[in-house]
């Protein structure tokens, strides 16, 4: 625990996340990520310098035009001490049914995304914390190079004018098959994604690109990343 623990406190520091008072809201999609992210922060704000409060924010897609059943990290939630909040929203319907897009998981990120941002907004937070980490950032690099011919990826911290709202992404600095490992050890609650994309995306095919390459030139998703910071890609 204490691993993962002082990965996300040094990101924090590093970056600036987090300060006295602030309102922040997780995305709680259920998976590891975010679950281990919401954890981890009710831990850090125990012991951490600044005090802040913590709100948990759900966007239910509803696939398959049902409700996805998220009493697991609810409960998680209740024991941790933090409010947990569920929006129910058509996104599943608009994207696979009405609008029948090729590139679903685009227009579903910015759908869903956009409706986290108004809910935060709605709750008085002036801080989103995602739960995208390492393994992402060099996904995100090498997807948008491929699929994009652009060199970028997110950045740790971002500012959102339009919402006057800040996301942070404090599991930054931690890979994604630790963050796997500290869920399990922890026993945390995860909520497997209906969604029919689901390792069936750019992203996967990124993923399994990146661990066929490290075959033959190892640690090469740590040499991006490395790279990506060092070279400040998109104002790292």
């Amino acid at each position: 625990m204490k691993k993962i623990i002082s990965k996300v406190q040094a990101a924090i520091n590093k970056y600036d996340m987090i300060e006295n008072g602030d309102k922040i809201a997780v995305g709680l999609s259920g998976g590891k990520d975010s679950v281990t992210l919401l954890y981890v922060l009710s831990k850090i704000r125990t012991f951490g310098d600044a005090e802040f409060n913590i709100k948990a924010i759900t966007l239910d897609p509803c696939f398959y035009d049902k409700f996805t059943d998220y009493s697991e990290i609810t409960e998680l939630c209740d024991r941790l001490g933090i409010e947990h909040i569920i929006k129910r929203h058509p996104v599943w319907k608009i994207v696979f049914e009405v609008r029948n897009e090729k590139n679903p998981c685009s227009l579903c990120s910015r759908m869903r995304h956009g409706i986290l941002h108004n809910i935060c907004n709605e709750q008085g937070c002036n801080k989103i914390a995602l739960g995208h980490n390492s393994d992402d950032a060099v996904e995100t690099f090498l997807m948008n190079i491929f699929y994009g011919g652009r060199i970028s990826t997110f950045s740790p911290k971002s500012y959102l004018s339009r919402k006057n709202l800040h996301m942070i992404r404090p599991l930054i600095f931690c890979g994604e098959s630790e963050i796997r490992k500290f869920a399990e050890d922890n026993s945390l609650s995860i909520c497997r994604s209906p969604c029919p994309k689901d390792k069936n995306s750019a992203r996967e095919t990124t993923k399994k690109l990146i661990e066929s390459l490290e075959k033959s030139y190892p640690n090469l998703k740590k040499r991006i990343f490395n790279t990506i910071k060092s070279e400040h890609i998109s104002q790292w």
